[in-house]
């Protein structure tokens, strides 16, 4: 962390970063965070050279700063590429806000590419594998924390939600017929997500429980509550998919973007668009949708070396 005399030059450069990320780009609390941390690691550093603590001033910072920042915390602190180009993001935007309000002239990032990160598919479960955890879902239940428990999982993997659109889904985003559902993704961006009849079914029949069993006692709108009647927690969505994969056999990563990844990879290996994908998931560039092509491309090898006759050796 900043000493407190050198948090004092530039916090207010910070506040009013932070505050537009919030305001005007719509990023999430937890992106800001993500941010400011990633800014004020930097400034720490720079503000600690070898030769003695020295105050922040933006325009004195040079693009070879950058590169040995870069350095640093990838040899130093091990940062894997992935990280530190997601770092360079954060410091990337704070300077071009600082060039927006005047406060430095040069770009410092020009000659400062991203580190090439190895390209790794998605993780998904295969169909065969995810119609048994399926089948758990579906099971008739009486409780309301399984009901819910389930109703996550079939929404996940429906709809390709984001763990955070599912966490902010209220109970008023429904349509009237309960055949669409509005989510708000990245940078607040709405969109409309179709609902399958057996997901509407289920939703309805939550909302009934919810109703019933009196569970919300106060203004909350949530969808997923916990039994005190609270929006459910980010930790507590991800403890239930990662332990409902375990037990239905699910190998590797087991989180709701896993699932995420399994309602794109399965839309396509069914034959969907990928411009319908891509609406479906919320992405902003057809390019983050392109991915899911190379899962597509293996399971077409796999069906090609199992069925074509002339895929295999002749016997001996």
């Amino acid at each position: 962390m900043l000493l407190p005399s050198l948090i004092a030059i530039f916090v207010w450069m910070l506040t009013d970063f932070l505050h537009y990320l919030a305001a005007e780009r719509r990023y999430s609390p937890l992106t800001v965070r993500n941010y400011k941390r990633d800014v004020e690691r930097f400034v720490a550093w720079w503000c600690a050279p070898k030769e003695g603590p020295r105050p922040f001033r933006p325009t004195e910072v040079m693009p070879d700063d950058i590169s040995q920042w870069v350095l640093c915390r990838s040899e130093e602190g091990g940062l894997k590429a992935s990280s530190m180009n997601r770092e360079l993001s954060s410091l990337r935007a704070y300077f071009r806000f600082l060039r927006r309000q005047g406060v430095v002239e040069q770009d410092l990032f020009t000659h400062v590419p991203a580190m090439r990160t190895p390209k790794r598919l998605p993780s998904f479960v295969p169909e065969s594998r995810m119609k048994g955890v399926l089948a758990e879902c579906m099971e008739p239940t009486e409780a309301f924390d399984r009901e819910r428990d389930q109703l996550i999982i079939l929404m996940l993997y429906a709809c390709g939600l984001r763990l955070a659109e599912l966490i902010g889904i209220n109970r008023e985003d429904f349509s009237a017929d309960f055949t669409t559902l509005r989510v708000r993704g990245k940078g607040n961006k709405e969109r409309l997500v179709p609902l399958l009849a057996y997901v509407r079914e289920r939703i309805m029949a939550h909302l009934d429980t919810i109703s019933r069993q009196h569970i919300c006692k106060s203004e909350e709108k949530a969808l997923f509550l916990t039994c005190k009647g609270v929006r459910i927690s980010r930790s507590a969505v991800y403890r239930l998919v990662n332990r409902v994969l375990a037990e239905g056999g699910v190998q590797g990563k087991k989180s709701p973007h896993v699932l995420r990844h399994t309602f794109a990879t399965h839309l396509m290996n069914g034959g969907a668009d990928m411009r319908e994908i891509q609406e479906l998931m919320g992405h902003a560039s057809l390019q983050s949708t392109q991915v899911y092509t190379h899962n597509s491309i293996a399971r077409l090898r796999e069906v090609y070396a199992s069925a074509h006759p002339r895929s295999k050796r002749p016997k001996e």
